[in-house]
């Protein structure tokens, strides 16, 4: 009796956990400089993945490139994914305006069709990033939603600075206090990095530089927790050219592969900044990585990063180990390359 109960229990239950609650979607806000390096396409599409898995839901993206293509590719890959109402905005920086080495796909055309449909024909025509970032806390559950930020700390800066309006009676700081309940970032270096001739020093990540006065801003002021991605994670864990050739074949056309193939084709195996923190965000509980000590991370005036463990502080950064590195890129590849459903 006893073994005919268990197994109508498992029977009737999903995936054969007796009184398993199904787990709620991540809210997730997805920043990125879409455009200057691939791996944000390749986050992108591993977001989808997890959406569709029924692990998170893309409330949006805000762009920190300031070309007009970037939010037009964006709306390309959404819609790709079936996804095409997303809402997109915008930054009007001035940072890094150059096109880069994919965000054309927007643009091209097979015969009379796009070779990729999307809506959004220029980013002129989207809302500005700091809007919609309002806009999307003030519409959301308290402490509910996480932002991954994958490039520039311009917008999430400039969300920080934001006043009072017809949106929400809230500033910057008390939307994201009340709304946020972490971020995400790929930024930083917090391992001495070799250089060209192999010596190890301190290294100026990219993501910090290109706009410092943000970042500085972001880590000095942002109000929740955060975990730091660091350049040293990424680099370590490089996406397997072979995935690219061989892993999205059951579509004819798919922007992520093409995309990879204008940045760096295979048989390049590109390192994986961005994806690693999509996936904390989403699957913070799957020990993909080792978190540091409690602490706080300072950005000073030349672009260093520097942590300083500190009892309760709000910041960690990930740690990759050697042992764990297979696993973490074989769940990468498996999500970046889903089938749409």
């Amino acid at each position: 009796m006893r073994l005919q109960l268990v197994i109508a229990c498992l029977l009737c239950c999903p995936l054969g956990v007796v009184g398993a609650e199904p787990a709620t979607p991540v809210p997730l806000i997805f920043d990125t400089d879409i455009g200057n390096d691939v791996d944000d396409v390749l986050a992108l599409g591993m977001i989808h993945a997890l959406e569709s898995r029924g692990e998170c839901r893309l409330l949006a993206v805000t762009i920190t490139k300031d070309h007009e293509l970037a939010a037009p590719f964006t709306d390309a890959v959404n819609t790709f994914y079936g996804r095409e109402d997303v809402p997109i905005g915008v930054t009007r920086s001035g940072v890094t305006p150059t096109e880069g080495k994919f965000n054309g796909l927007a643009a091209r055309r097979d015969g009379d069709a796009p070779r990729f449909p999307h809506d959004l024909v220029s980013g002129k025509e989207a809302p500005g990033a700091v809007d919609l970032l309002r806009r999307t806390l003030a519409a959301a559950e308290d402490g509910s939603v996480v932002v991954a930020q994958v490039g520039f700390s311009t917008n999430l800066a400039g969300l920080l600075a934001s006043k009072p309006d017809d949106v929400s009676p809230l500033d910057g700081p008390a939307l994201v206090a009340r709304k946020v309940r972490l971020l995400s970032i790929m930024a930083g270096a917090f391992e001495l990095i070799p250089d060209r001739e192999g010596v190890r020093r301190p290294y100026r990540e990219y993501n910090v530089i290109k706009d410092l006065a943000s970042a500085r801003t972001l880590a000095e002021r942002w109000p929740t927790p955060v975990v730091w991605s660091g350049f040293e994670v990424g680099i370590a864990l490089p996406y397997p050219h072979r995935s690219i050739e061989r892993d999205f074949r059951w579509a004819p056309r798919h922007p992520l592969p093409e995309a990879y193939g204008l940045y760096n084709p295979p048989p390049h195996d590109r390192p994986t900044w961005d994806l690693t923190s999509v996936l904390h965000a989403v699957r913070p509980d799957h020990d993909y990585f080792e978190l540091s000590p409690p602490g706080r991370v300072q950005v000073d005036e030349e672009g260093y990063t520097r942590f300083e463990a500190v009892k309760d502080g709000p910041h960690r950064y990930l740690i990759a180990p050697a042992p764990n590195r297979p696993r973490i890129l074989e769940a990468m590849q498996l999500l970046a390359s889903q089938p749409v459903e």
